[in-house]
């Protein structure tokens, strides 16, 4: 009996003890994994409730939504020019970034949070420039 109750506790306390949240590290850099101006990785698939630790690992570099870019009722990112910022992604959809200062070089990223891709035909539809539309295309083409 007495090994029975311990796999009792063990299987109540392994049902009760919450997932652990993932954190993933993208760094900003000059010149990277697809060229100049990048973020890496570009795109990233997320659980709710992680997070996303943004490196300024070359200096300059800040993070962004992009407007029409994000689900309804997600929270505004707009990091600090330089500073390293962790942003954690409640509202499943699809989530558009760019670096602000180096946006028009095409530095933007993309972040799939979960599986509702309610918002996945309008972020396609945000105007953008021809770099960002360009670096664009091959990370919605991966969102599945």
């Amino acid at each position: 009996m007495t090994i029975f109750r311990a796999l009792l506790v063990a299987a109540a306390l392994a049902v009760s003890v919450p997932a652990l949240a993932d954190e993933v590290t993208v760094k900003t850099l000059n010149s990277g994994p697809g060229g100049m101006m990048v973020f890496d990785p570009a795109f990233v698939k997320l659980k709710p409730g992680d997070s996303i630790k943004f490196v300024p690992t070359d200096k300059g570099h800040n993070v962004e939504t992009i407007k029409g870019m994000a689900p309804e009722g997600a929270e505004y990112v707009k990091t600090t020019v330089g500073q390293e910022a962790v942003v954690k992604f409640d509202k499943e959809g699809v989530y558009g970034f760019k670096c602000s200062p180096h946006y028009l070089m095409g530095m933007v990223a993309l972040v799939v949070v979960g599986d509702k891709r309610d918002n996945l035909e309008a972020a396609k539809s945000v105007q953008q420039n021809k770099l960002a539309q360009k670096r664009f295309d091959p990370l919605f083409a991966q969102v599945q």
